[in-house]
C-alpha cells in the first residue's frame, strides 16, 4: 500500500529522520520479521543506511534483534496512543460511531485520506466475525473501499486527475473496480448522490456504506460508515436504513469537531 505523500525537501527538512520512519512503516502484517537486506528493498534505501537505521531503533527500544531478523517492539504504539490522547479522538468521534454500532448492530468507522490509501482514526467494531477486520491505524487502498471512494470524490479536480493517472489499481476481487474510466465515472457519481456503497470490493462477503464528514467550509476532512457482512443484509437495504443514520453521525461529529480545533486541524 501507498505510504503518505511526503511533502518537498527544504532546507528545514532532515533527511535521516525520513529515513528512519521509512523503516518504521516497512513492517507490517505481511513484513513483521525482516533481515537487514529485506529492510534495505522494502525502503529502497542501501544497506549501510538501513542498518544505521535499524541499529538506532534498536538503542532506542522501538526495533528489537532477534538473530539476523529484526522486529518492531510495542514502544512505538506510544507514537499512535499519543496522538489519541493529545486530539481527543475517543471523546469527540466515538459517540456518534458507537451509537450507530449499537442501533444497526454493524462496525462503524472514521478515515481520512492517506496518500492513495484510506487511514483508520477511528473503529467502533461487533462481535460479528468478517474476513476482513480493521483497526485504528489500518490502511487500505481507497479504491476498494467506500470510505476512499467518498473522500477521493470529494476532492479538487487536479487531486482526482493525479489519482487516477499515477495510482496502480490492485484487484482485490472481480468487484474491485480498477479500470480508471469506470472509477472516474463511479467517482462522479458519489459526488452527485453524497455517499458511496461497497459491495465484495475489497473481500467478499463486505457490504458498506459511507458519508463524507465536512468542516464548517463544506470541505471533507473524513468519512465515516457502516460496515457489515452480506449474509446479514442486502446491498440495497443497507443503503435505505443505515443511509440516513450516517448523514445525521456526519453533521454530530462535524460539529463536535469544531469545539476541537486542535482536532480539526489535524484533520485538514
Amino acid at each position: 500500500m501507498e505510504k503518505p505523500v511526503r511533502p518537498a525537501k527544504d532546507g528545514e527538512y532532515l533527511s535521516t529522520l525520513d529515513r528512519g520512519l521509512k523503516v518504521l512503516r516497512s513492517f507490517d502484517a505481511a513484513r513483521p520479521e525482516m533481515q537487514l537486506s529485506e529492510v534495505a528493498a522494502a525502503t529502497g534505501l542501501s544497506p549501510a543506511v538501513a542498518r544505521r537505521c535499524l541499529n538506532t531503533l534498536v538503542q532506542l527500544g522501538y526495533v528489537a534483534q532477534h538473530g539476523r531478523k529484526f522486529l518492531l517492539r510495542p514502544e512505538v504504539l506510544s507514537f499512535g496512543t499519543a496522538y489519541l490522547s493529545s486530539m481527543n479522538v475517543e471523546q469527540v468521534v466515538l459517540p456518534p460511531l458507537q451509537n450507530l454500532r449499537d442501533i444497526t448492530g454493524d462496525s462503524a468507522s472514521m478515515a481520512v485520506l492517506s496518500g492513495s490509501d484510506i487511514l483508520y482514526v477511528a473503529h467502533v467494531s461487533t462481535q460479528r466475525h468478517i474476513r476482513l477486520g480493521a483497526t485504528v491505524g489500518t490502511r487500505f487502498p481507497l479504491h476498494a473501499t467506500s470510505l476512499g471512494k467518498v473522500l477521493m470524490a470529494c476532492q479538487p479536480e487536479d487531486a482526482i486527475a493525479k489519482f487516477l493517472a499515477t495510482t496502480d489499481f490492485q484487484r482485490f476481487t472481480e468487484r474491485t473496480v480498477t479500470d480508471r474510466d469506470a472509477l472516474r465515472a463511479r467517482l462522479n457519481q458519489v459526488l452527485a448522490n453524497g455517499y458511496d456503497s461497497a459491495l465484495d470490493e475489497l473481500d467478499y462477503g463486505i457490504v458498506s456504506v459511507a458519508v463524507p464528514v465536512f468542516d464548517a467550509s463544506r470541505r471533507a476532512i473524513a468519512a465515516i460508515n457502516c460496515s457489515t457482512s452480506t449474509t446479514r443484509i442486502s446491498q440495497d437495504e443497507l443503503v435505505r436504513t443505515r443511509l440516513p443514520l450516517l448523514r445525521e453521525a456526519a453533521i454530530e461529529i462535524g460539529a463536535a469537531l469544531q469545539r476541537w480545533p486542535t482536532l480539526l486541524r489535524s484533520l485538514q
